[in-house]
């Protein structure tokens, strides 16, 4: 026996809540359960009073309430949480109903999972979900893998609720991307592509407030002049807004100046990073973000370190430092080359991502479409930019694309960006300010534009002392050398 509930939710936090207002606003009766039950009380006489809800106490009062075949969201901590739900809504729900874990879940846990759950005869699926409390409530990008014969099922429901784009606002961020994990590795490529930009957008800042003097409302400005640009995005948005908000605690100046320079982090971009290095594909933008936030949460030690360790000086080299000083000297052709430098490293990291994506799509047999990925990441979600119509564009013209970098609107611009990239990585590192993630995305350019790299002399090394063996350029087979013997004698 069921209820008539379209959708239960399990897990009344700030993005479970927002989701389950989301749902019922499009027209769906929804049950909520949460281990804490006072707070679906809450809920029922503040926010959702008045509207399609029906709220429950316990799981088995929350699986009778849905419709067969039942759509059960769980919107709970990733982790044994979630396994300890599944393990309890098993014996309660039918055959054919479906289980949905929208949680920031590592994708190997999902691949176990939805196996699991097909063998009791449930159907499971893994759901990124973007776009942070505001998305929830009014449209994430939803990311949907897991048993595809869920998809008729929850497909009008998610693409109702999903953030929508296009000329008409009628194209959902939502559609199926592929078996078992393949949902939550897209989020996670979305959220180590996120980590990535937010790093790029705090070295132009630094670049523009410490060498560029820039104030923050000239900061202001020019986010605001670049957010109607290719830079176009979420991200620089919200930048924008930043530099202009006043300290809300009485004191003087902008609220940013007062925040300490201590970075967290919730674990998805280390996923990636760590997933790379599984592959041996260089996702070298994220690990580097990774990196990055690691340094600034050593504060104290920084503190220290910045009373005995010394930068550059004039008398380092008078004739660098008079050049770097002469492109920061030079306000609007700093500005500019900043940006040429953002854009270029933010194409950089974009290409990385998919090249992750293909490396594990290949891997684990997802047959991803990578357009719709990019699709899926337009609205919504928190890397939404402008230019991930471009990269539709392109998977949708060359399938087969190994690389961003090699799409000729791609290729173009970062030819027409390499200048003033250059540049500012140049003058930072003449000046002494890090800019880790730009250099990072420019020695990733130049390595993979040049045909031949150091990395003959590595497996010599190699090879001499482990016999590691070497291929070589000039015969076919595999070798292996006595360096000792080869040696020419003085």
């Amino acid at each position: 026996m069921s209820g008539d509930c379209d959708f239960g939710l399990i897990g009344l936090a700030v993005m479970g809540e927002n989701l389950a207002l989301n749902v019922e606003s499009r027209g769906y009766k929804v049950a909520v359960y949460n281990r804490t039950t006072s707070k679906v009380d809450e809920l029922l006489a503040g926010r959702a009073k008045g509207k399609n809800f029906v709220g429950t106490h316990t799981l088995e009062e929350f699986v009778a309430a849905v419709a067969r075949p039942r759509k059960l969201m769980m919107l709970v901590k990733a982790g044994p949480a979630v396994d300890a739900l599944i393990d309890s809504l098993i014996p309660l729900c039918d055959e054919g109903d479906i289980l949905i874990d929208g949680g920031n879940t590592y994708y190997v846990d999902t691949e176990e999972r939805t196996k699991r759950v097909e063998a009791a005869g449930l159907l499971y699926v893994g759901a990124g979900v973007s776009g942070g409390e505001e998305g929830a409530l009014k449209g994430p990008s939803l990311m949907p893998g897991g048993t595809e014969a869920a998809w008729p099922h929850i497909k009008d429901m998610f693409q109702a609720i999903a953030a929508k784009v296009g000329p008409n606002d009628d194209i959902p961020c939502c559609e199926w991307v592929g078996p078992r994990g393949a949902g939550h590795y897209v989020k996670m490529v979305h959220n180590g592509i996120e980590y990535g930009d937010m790093q790029l957008i705090c070295e132009a800042y630094q670049l523009l407030h410490e060498l560029g003097g820039l104030s923050n409302e000239e900061l202001y400005d020019v986010f605001a002049k670049w957010n109607e640009g290719v830079l176009q995005s979420y991200l620089i948005e919200i930048t924008r807004d930043i530099f202009s908000a006043k300290d809300d605690q009485g004191g003087d100046g902008y609220l940013v100046d007062k925040i300490l320079d201590v970075a967290g982090a919730k674990g998805t971009g280390k996923w990636m990073s760590q997933l790379a290095l599984d592959l041996g594909v260089p996702s070298t933008l994220v690990t580097t973000a990774v990196f990055a936030r690691g340094l600034s949460a050593q504060k104290e030690a920084r503190t220290r370190a910045s009373k005995t360790l010394n930068g550059p000086s004039d008398s380092l080299n008078p004739e660098m430092s008079a050049l770097a000083k002469k492109l920061t000297g030079d306000k609007q052709a700093f500005i500019d080359a900043v940006h040429d430098a953002l854009y270029a490293s933010k194409i950089v990291s974009y290409a990385q991502g998919f090249v992750q994506l293909q490396a594990a799509s290949a891997e684990h047999d997802w047959k991803l479409d990578y357009g719709q990925a990019a699709l899926l990441w337009r609205g919504g979600c928190i890397i939404r930019a402008q230019f991930l119509d471009r990269i539709k564009e392109a998977f949708g013209e060359q399938p087969d694309l190994e690389n961003l970098l090699l799409y000729p609107y791609f290729e173009e611009a970062v030819e027409n960006a390499q200048a003033g990239w250059r540049a500012v990585v140049s003058a930072a590192s003449l000046l002494g300010i890090p800019v880790p993630a730009f250099s990072a995305a420019l020695n990733y350019f130049d390595g993979y534009r040049l045909e031949r790299l150091p990395a003959n002399l590595l497996q010599a090394q190699r090879d001499y002392f482990g016999a590691h063996t070497y291929q070589r350029v000039d015969r076919e087979g595999t070798f292996h050398s006595e360096w000792l013997d080869l040696r020419k004698q003085p």
